[in-house]
């Protein structure tokens, strides 16, 4: 089940209860003349439920917030012969697939040190060694054993 699924289902469960949490307390309170009797209504129904109903409302606004990725292509004639895609979801012809084999690897002017592999300097063709650079690891990645 996709994390968008399950907030928006989590957001509506959290605001249908706070929604009936409120209703109850307003009930309570209704029956109620002095205010010192309707307190107790407020701190356990009403002031829960509306802290429901908004962490209910951020929780769809998350789902809906989050972006939908395509799935992966499977199957026969998806991958070209070393395992590589292009974009488009066709072979890429002659391309390496990434690895980890290789040295360190930076972009220019950035302060982090990556594998060939990582996902955040993949495609960057500006992409160079870190040489005697003193670069602190990518914490995606982390190029060098703790």
């Amino acid at each position: 089940m996709p994390a968008s699924r399950i907030l928006l289902w989590s957001g509506l469960v959290a605001a249908a209860g706070g929604a009936v949490l409120c209703v109850l307390g307003w009930y309570g309170i209704s029956g109620e003349r002095f205010a010192e009797r309707q307190l107790p209504y407020l701190a356990s129904c009403t002031v829960p439920g509306a802290a429901l109903i908004v962490a209910g409302a951020i929780l769809v606004v998350a789902a809906y917030a989050l972006p939908v990725r395509p799935p992966e292509p499977r199957g026969p004639g998806t991958e070209g012969e070393n395992g590589s895609t292009a974009a488009d979801g066709t072979a890429a012809e002659g391309t390496p697939p990434p690895s980890s084999d290789g040295p360190p690897l930076r972009v220019p002017g950035g302060t982090l040190a990556h594998r060939p592999d990582c996902p955040l300097i993949a495609g960057k063709p500006e992409a160079t060694e870190v040489g005697d650079a003193a670069l602190a690891p990518c914490p995606v990645c982390e190029p060098w054993p703790p």
